[in-house]
């Protein structure tokens, strides 16, 4: 007779509903390529390309969990700002200074700030991804949490490759569907990528092109060259709480910097940056259980939101500007 252990009834419930949404993904992914095709994108490209999709329960749980929104900012931004890293970093610098140079000069975006967004997002091309974009945007557009843009990425990925502009064959990246060097979702690599060394195929895997795509969206969207993007604070008990910002999903209350230092006890007594436009942030408050209001707290500027841009994450923009500042130290 049959005896059903906790652990195997565990294993037949997870096929159970793995099993489930495998059906429900092939009944989604029928009714996407009818909209796909309506779209513009050729029936050939379409069917192709979407016949091989596959429902990935790894991506649902990937985008469930996310350290950003779990890791103290100490802890995160430690572990993404190491010697280690400063030291890959400048050896790649070495190995390609001479386009690193021209690709700042031609943009006006420090190689400080590219190569810190190179080296968080990819550990300077270590670490592109190996799963299969295709799937990975389809389960998410599948997925209820955030079907709609994933399903917009998925029919502007279709739609590059369907123009040619992107291969087909080397469609792996991460799990939330980013591409290259700097992690460049489809979206972005639409309105931002460029064939800097013009052999008719934007490459985001190789150093020209993928440096020159994430120095033309830098500058774009507004960085500015030498400007600061956030200093470390203590913030002053009497500080009223609508001028404390914990979520990067919109920063509100900025004043110029010379208004916040009321609030600031270890606040630079130059006037260099006081009318700079600048917020406060909190990031450990809503989201580490115990956390102090107050600390750690940051004075964040400009250049900070457009980091944000790149990823709306508080500790994944204090991390990038920390990790420029320590190959500025160095190079």
């Amino acid at each position: 007779m049959f005896k059903l252990t906790l652990s195997s009834f565990f294993l037949y419930c997870i096929l159970i509903v793995n099993s489930s949404a495998n059906e429900d993904f092939n009944k989604w992914l029928k009714k996407f390529q009818v909209k796909a095709i309506n779209a513009g994108i050729s029936e050939n490209i379409v069917r192709e390309i979407m016949s091989e999709a596959k429902f990935l329960p790894k991506v649902i749980e990937y985008d469930r969990y996310q350290p950003e929104f779990y890791e103290d900012t100490f802890t995160y931004i430690k572990k993404r700002t190491s010697k280690k890293k400063v030291k890959d970093g400048l050896k790649l610098y070495k190995k390609e200074k001479e386009v690193i140079e021209t690709i700042e000069k031609d943009f006006q975006v420090e190689k400080e700030l590219l190569l810190a967004l190179m080296g968080i997002e990819t550990n300077f091309g270590k670490y592109l991804g190996k799963m299969d974009i295709i799937s990975s945007l389809a389960t998410l557009s599948f997925d209820k949490r955030r079907s709609e843009f994933f399903t917009k990425e998925l029919l502007i990925l279709l739609k590059l490759v369907d123009k040619n502009i992107i291969k087909k064959d080397i469609l792996y990246g991460s799990w939330a569907g980013a591409f290259g060097n700097f992690q460049f979702m489809p979206r972005t690599i639409r309105n931002y990528a460029i064939d800097y060394n013009e052999n008719e195929t934007i490459e985001l895997k190789k150093i020209e092109d993928s440096f020159a795509s994430a120095a033309n969206y830098l500058k774009t969207i507004g960085w500015k060259k030498n400007q600061p993007c956030f200093y470390k604070i203590k913030l002053k008990d009497n500080i009223p709480k609508k001028y404390l910002n914990s979520s990067a999903r919109n920063i509100k209350n900025k004043k110029k910097f010379k208004f916040l230092k009321r609030y600031i006890n270890n606040h630079d007594n130059s006037k260099k940056y006081d009318n700079l436009m600048a917020a406060i942030i909190i990031p450990d408050k809503d989201i580490i259980p115990g956390a102090e209001t107050f600390s750690p707290a940051f004075i964040i500027f400009e250049n900070y939101e457009k980091i944000l841009n790149w990823n709306r994450s508080l500790r994944f923009a204090l991390a990038v500007c920390t990790l420029k500042n320590n190959f500025k130290n160095e190079i």
